[in-house]
């Protein structure tokens, strides 16, 4: 890792824990989130990995559902595929519940079915990185470890006025190495990362203008004290997202609808996708592939257009519903892999199906 930078007016770093401390554990607005209600490390990691790149809110009825049918780490490493795909189902970034699921079969077999309860141990685990091993340590075993994401950076970035880009790594291990000698043990080191997350979400907004009058740090703001909060933090801007074409097919065949599994590896790896081609076909485009590839078409119906983001590529999604003559095991697309039909239970209830395609269906 690079090394890290000088930050400048570090030494007002040591005054944050006491007035954020006091805030967060006197605040009758703190959040009430269902992972703070009963602290285990298995529930602290969990929320954590759900929460990468997912408002808190939208992961909340994830977080219950998952916990119900997946309730320690021994019940989450003998998880079928198939169903823990499920249970993730909607919350994108799939890669995050086959990582968990990799971590708790390392913690069954070298842990005794427990989350150690020290840094580099942690950070061994598939899928945790430093922040999230920062955040289990601090919150369930009280180890003074800053957590620094997106919620730290800003209000450090803020605080010091500092106009270094928080995209950086150096950046971040700047900020973490900056704080680590100020942060508690105990309770209070998970506290005061929960604080900076609420005070990150609630107060020191991202977007728009923060509520510089409810801060308890306003006073030690250098940014607030220059007006300049809003110009912070500063972000390098990711590259512009690849679009890409594709025309997507509802295909029924009396009850049941096709779906296809999508390669091993790559972006929305192993689970099912509804068929689909490349680029946006015309309706009779579309009728001579089907029937070219052995699914002769009864009717065809366009679909409202649809558009998903990912993290370096967005679809722009046309959609056809197409009622078959007769049920076929032909292909669609580029493919090998042979589709399978689904009834509209399964397809609630069984098949994993990505965001991208729920727009399609019934």
């Amino acid at each position: 890792m690079k090394q890290a930078i000088p930050l400048p007016r570090t030494e007002i770093l040591g005054q944050l824990p006491q007035p954020l401390l006091t805030w967060y554990q006197g605040q009758s607005a703190a959040r009430e989130l269902p992972w703070r209600e009963e602290v285990t490390p298995y529930h602290t990691w969990l929320s954590e990995i759900m929460l990468q790149q997912t408002r808190a809110s939208a992961v909340i009825p994830y977080y219950h559902r998952f916990l119900a049918a997946l309730p320690d780490i021994a019940a989450l490493a003998a998880c079928e595929e198939e169903t823990l795909m499920k249970l993730w189902q909607g919350l994108g970034y799939y890669s995050r519940a086959r990582n968990l699921k990799k971590a708790a079969i390392v913690l069954m077999d070298t842990f005794h079915g427990e989350m150690p309860g020290d840094l580099d141990a942690l950070l061994k685990l598939p899928g945790i990185g430093r922040y999230t091993a920062s955040a289990i340590g601090s919150i369930a075993f009280g180890l003074p470890l800053p957590a620094v994401d997106g919620n730290i950076l800003r209000v450090v970035m803020r605080v010091l006025a500092c106009r270094e880009d928080i995209a950086s790594a150096a950046v971040k291990r700047a900020v973490e190495n900056a704080l680590a000698p100020h942060y508690p043990t105990g309770k209070a080191a998970g506290d005061l990362n929960q604080a900076f997350m609420d005070l990150g979400a609630t107060i020191c907004l991202p977007h728009g203008a923060p509520h510089c009058a409810r801060c308890p740090l306003a006073s030690l703001c250098l940014a607030h004290d220059a007006g300049c909060e809003q110009e912070l933090p500063v972000k390098q801007k990711k590259k512009q997202r690849r679009q890409e074409n594709l025309t997507v097919l509802l295909l029924r065949a009396g009850q049941a609808f096709a779906l296809r599994k999508r390669p091993a590896k790559g972006l929305l790896a192993g689970l099912w996708e509804l068929p689909h081609l490349k680029g946006h076909l015309t309706a009779e485009e579309v009728r001579a592939h089907l029937h070219a590839h052995g699914l002769p078409v009864q009717e065809l119906h366009q679909l409202p257009n649809a558009r998903h983001i990912f993290s370096h590529v967005e679809w722009q999604m046309h959609g056809f519903e197409v009622i078959l003559a007769a049920p076929s095991s032909g292909n669609v697309a580029e493919s090998k892999e042979p589709l399978v039909w689904a009834s509209p239970q399964e397809l609630a209830e069984t098949y994993s199906i990505p965001a991208a395609f729920q727009h399609f269906l019934p």
